[in-house]
């Protein structure tokens, strides 16, 4: 076989100049995000500056390099005084990255030598520049606090590397994923054929954000025996189960033999079109720009030397166009396209191919800004380790960060390979062994160990932390005493939930938030800054970890294991919400937070941890728990466990469109309080409710999905926000929103599937929550 560049070259991409912006796109800023106790790396070229923004305010930061002619940790590639370079301490962060690099180069991690940025404790968004003057490896470091788990700690690091003026091109390009085979430049409006073996990589990247790149695969096997075999939409999206269309990428490739060609393994974007042609010479010539460049034309040229017949329109996936349908007049949409520079998919041949990609010359549409740039590719070894993952933005405008494995991963990998993302981390959805249903039994009736890391962890200190948090949480915070905790909100001045979690009060002006959004973190440091006061809101980001142990025998396991000292809560005198310091088995065990909370609506604890102990804790849990029956439980149970128990989740009972009453928390809104954010609305929604939040019960077994719309005959009253088959009720279940009309207990409502119309299932409305009324298990 052969290989082939387009014929269609830069002289003949002139003609992509209608609505042409002048010169090319200015690559911004590469961004990224570095937490407590971890390292970020990234490439920086001479000329550039980095710039350092301290979050929170809490977090120190060290900066150190490695130059293109320095094979040791320092400061050579930085504009920075030779007298300001300290000691590197690798035990303040996760440095095992690090410490494999200087290993590789002959050299010990404790010679390194370093700047120290920030300490702890400067002002939130101090910012810190530095010049690099040459080539380099550059790390920035974020230190965490030694006492972070009982007196509160973390930060963050936001930074931000300008590349030098005119440069527009390295930096953009991410560090490789592992050992490069090759690597080529596809030149806008251009196309390039080329062969991939199985086992081996290809990832396809966006060197200046916002240009689409349409890719096809053809079976090398079925093209030597004379047959054009490719990635089959139907087929694909048929064999992974998913949606039609679907404004993202399926997990494997089909083609029409329903044989396997590609896997995606990691994709920072999440918006890309896998269900619309590459663009056609006839689809310009309509619009009235004849002889416009196409990648169809561009594609039929260079797969021309491998034998394949040249078509008028090819299908593709086209990475980073950002198109969907639009439900009410099912009509194919596209907008510019959420790719940044840099952005890529990386996918993993299983079977030898012949692939081509484009640099889409489309200059007419959103679709590339109106400005078509080029994309690069690189291909990687078989034998390079690709983790599976896709990127995560707490905010749009936040660096991007790929799903990665819990702290736990080491153990529960060995029991399932049933994961699913939790924002930015990987989780159990079940266990191989057990399963949803049983984990659920195993919890009712026995003791379940969950990975919970995926809850979001800030901690509130300083003078003014708890007037704050006052102004900002639905309940008395002046009440919440030492090792004590609550259930709290966070309201918009609309009375809408934010956020909701849990407080604790770890010291007099220091508490720590767990809740389920990044946003409560940012609207709290907001409110800081408008009210002046004196308060930093910490993350603690992947550095600390929790587990839940749920269920009757949770207090029994813990018994075991469960060591304090004289001056913090023993575990028998802890009530619900309450918390101490703990170790695991004596005074020399790992450290770690336990709380008497749960999300089961079980007798129940939370641990919370720092990452270097987390297998040692899992271990002693599930050894202690062995004679209990204690299993490792997933989501998949959870979601059971926590609709019976009435618990509601962001973005099924709570969200922008209903207030705190209207969500079903009420109960976690304290109008007695001198003043909140969001009281006055919620004072006046309470006066006057129009929805409430109830439970409905049905005769069979088939459970509403979330967002099924309620009736009464023809009328609509209500929305279903979640519904399962409770297996203790042995019949579905659902919590929904309905007019307060509609909401008395014994009330009739009907389903509607199928548009509403065709299919109803009938349901009674029950008081919330189905199970225990009283919470009198989780209090026991």
């Amino acid at each position: 076989m052969g290989g082939g560049e387009s014929v269609l070259n830069i002289e003949a991409a002139t003609r992509l100049q209608r609505f042409r912006y002048q010169g090319i796109k200015q690559a911004d800023s590469l961004k990224l995000s570095v937490g407590c106790g971890e390292t970020g790396r990234v490439r920086v070229s001479a000329g550039s500056i980095v710039s350092l923004t301290n979050v929170d305010g809490g977090a120190g930061a060290w900066l150190t390099a490695i130059s293109e002619r320095d094979r040791n940790f320092g400061l050579s590639a930085l504009e920075v005084p030779p007298q300001a370079a300290s000691t590197l301490d690798p035990a303040a962060f996760d440095s095992r990255m690090m410490a494999a690099i200087a290993s590789e180069r002959g050299g010990k991690l404790e010679d390194a030598r370093v700047l120290r940025v920030f300490d702890e404790g400067v002002a939130p968004g101090e910012v810190h520049l530095a010049r690099v003057t040459s080539d380099a490896l550059l790390f920035v470091i974020v230190p965490k606090s030694r006492d972070y788990i009982t007196v509160g700690g973390g930060g963050q690091i936001a930074v931000s590397i300008k590349p030098p003026v005119g440069d527009n091109s390295g930096l953009v390009l991410p560090e490789p994923l592992g050992k490069i085979r090759d690597e080529w430049r596809v030149t806008r409006g251009t196309a390039r054929a080329y062969e991939l073996k199985k086992g081996q990589f290809v990832q396809i990247i966006d060197v200046e954000g916002q240009q689409c790149s349409d890719f096809m695969a053809m079976r090398s096997d079925a093209l030597d025996a004379g047959k054009e075999r490719y990635i089959d939409s139907t087929v694909s999206r048929t064999m992974t189960r998913s949606a039609y269309p679907l404004p993202g990428l399926h997990d494997k490739f089909y083609d029409q033999d329903i044989r396997p060609l590609l896997a995606v393994r990691q994709d920072t974007v999440g918006r890309h079109d896998t269900f619309a042609l590459a663009c056609t010479a006839r689809g310009y010539e309509e619009r009235g720009f004849p002889g416009h460049l196409n990648c169809s034309d561009n594609i039929s040229s260079v797969f021309a030397p491998y034998g394949i017949q040249p078509r008028r329109a090819w299908p593709a996936i086209n990475f980073f166009f950002n198109s969907w349908i639009d439900w009410h007049d099912h009509n194919i949409s596209a907008d510019e396209a959420w790719s940044r520079p840099g952005d890529y998919v990386a996918m993993q041949a299983l079977i030898d191919l012949v692939c081509v990609s484009t640099a889409c010359p489309d200059d007419v549409d959103p679709i590339n800004g109106w400005n078509p740039t080029d994309i690069h590719v690189r291909i990687y070894e078989e034998d390079t380790s690709i983790s599976h993952s896709v990127s995560w933005r707490a905010q749009p405008d936040d660096a991007g960060s790929l799903t990665r494995h819990s702290a736990f991963h080491p153990r529960t990998s060995k029991l399932t390979t049933r994961f699913h993302a939790s924002r930015d981390l990987w989780v159990p959805a079940q266990y191989d062994a057990t399963g949803a249903v049983e984990e659920y039994w195993a919890c009712k009736n026995a003791a379940t160990l969950q990975d919970m890391s995926g809850l979001r962890k800030f901690d509130v200190v300083g003078p003014d932390a708890e007037a704050l948090l006052q102004h900002c949480l639905t309940r008395d915070v002046s009440k919440l005493a030492q090792h004590r905790g609550f259930y709290a909100l966070m309201c918009d001045k609309r009375g809408s939930v934010l956020d909701d979690g849990t407080l604790f009060r770890l010291e007099p002006m220091a508490f720590r938030w767990c809740c389920g959004s990044d946003n409560s973190a940012a609207h709290l440091r907001e409110q800081a800054e408008i009210l002046g006061l004196n308060a930093r809101v910490l993350s603690l980001g992947h550095r600390m970890v929790n587990l839940a142990l749920q269920g009757p025998k949770s207090r029994d396991i813990l018994r075991k294991v469960v060591f304090t000292q004289p001056t913090r809560p023993a575990l028998d005198n802890l009530k619900w919400f309450g918390f101490t310091i703990a170790r695991l088995h004596d005074r020399d065990g790992p450290m770690f937070m336990l709380c008497r909370t749960g999300f089961t609506g079980e007798l129940g604890y939370e641990i919370f941890c720092d990452r270097d102990d987390a297998l040692a804790i899992w271990d002693g849990l599930m050894e202690a728990g062995a004679p209990h029956g204690l299993v490792p439980m997933g989501g998949e149970a959870l979601n059971l466990l926590r609709i019976e128990a009435g618990l509601m989740i962001a973005g099924a009972e709570f969200g922008p469109d209903s207030d705190a009453f209207e969500s079903g928390l009420g109960f976690a809104v304290d109008l007695k309080k001198s003043d909140f954010l969001g009281k006055a609305a919620l004072e006046r929604n309470a006066a006057a409710p129009r929805r409430k939040l109830v439970g409905l019960h049905f005769a069979g077994s088939e459970a509403p999905s979330h967002g099924d719309a309620l009736f009464i005959g023809r009328e609509q009253v209500g929305v279903a926000t979640s519904g399962c088959h409770s297996p203790q009720l042995g019949h579905a279940i659902a919590m929904s929103r309905v007019a307060v009309e509609n909401a008395e207990i014994g009330t009739e409502l009907e389903v509607g599937k199928l548009d509403g119309r065709m299919k109803r299932l009938p349901g009674v409305v029950v008081a919330l929550p189905f199970l225990d009324p009283k919470r009198e298990k989780a209090r026991a």
